[in-house]
């Protein structure tokens, strides 16, 4: 890859964020090639339904943003993996609570150049660890610490995966983090089809 394809990467995933974020539908949908997948702690399936699922979720009372850090890319030829460090905020009610999450993790996505346009093909979130704050400190949100149901969610993916039971959600398993059988196999295979 030279840099000319590194950058179109790298500006593809922060145009991600900002369409997510700004509620920017169809430039959104523009980041993904046709018949893409996406796999996110809440949702697994094709990008278009994943968008199409942003958008009626916009009006729900949830609000988030992502702040993204400057991509890893790598490939050749037409294929590249990217890996981009990400900070997901998150803020809702719970149970009269009004909270803010902050979940770490990564973006892992798979490229590829078609007709001379890199866009992304696939995209897993990777959990690596994330707090719940309360917006005001109060002696509900300590009652609902102390009630244990985060404790049921794995460390990488605790709060977030709380919030969204919280939210009347399932979670779209298996939720990845490292060392997660399951996501070092997505891993591998990520690196399989690059060299393919």
């Amino acid at each position: 890859m030279n840099n000319d394809d590194i950058l179109a990467c790298a500006q593809t995933v922060q145009a991600w964020g900002f369409a997510r974020d700004q509620r920017r539908w169809e430039d959104l949908r523009d980041t993904f090639h046709p018949h893409g997948v996406i796999h996110v702690s809440w949702f697994s399936g094709s990008f278009d339904t994943f968008v199409d699922h942003c958008k009626a979720n916009a009006s729900g009372g949830v609000f988030s943003k992502h702040l993204l850090w400057p991509s890893r890319v790598r490939g050749a030829a037409n294929r590249a993996i990217s890996e981009t460090t990400t900070a997901i905020l998150v803020r809702q009610v719970i149970e009269d609570v009004t909270v803010d999450l902050t979940s770490y993790a990564r973006f892992l996505d798979r490229f590829e150049r078609r007709n001379n346009v890199w866009r992304i093909v696939e995209r897993t979130c990777i959990y690596e660890f994330d707090r719940l704050d309360p917006l005001t400190p109060s002696d509900k949100f300590t009652a609902l610490m102390k009630s244990g149901e985060a404790e049921r969610f794995p460390v990488p993916y605790r709060y977030m995966g709380y919030r969204i039971a919280a939210h009347g959600r399932a979670l779209a398993e298996p939720v990845h983090y490292d060392g997660r059988p399951e996501t070092e196999a997505l891993k591998s295979r990520y690196e399989g089809w690059m060299r393919e």
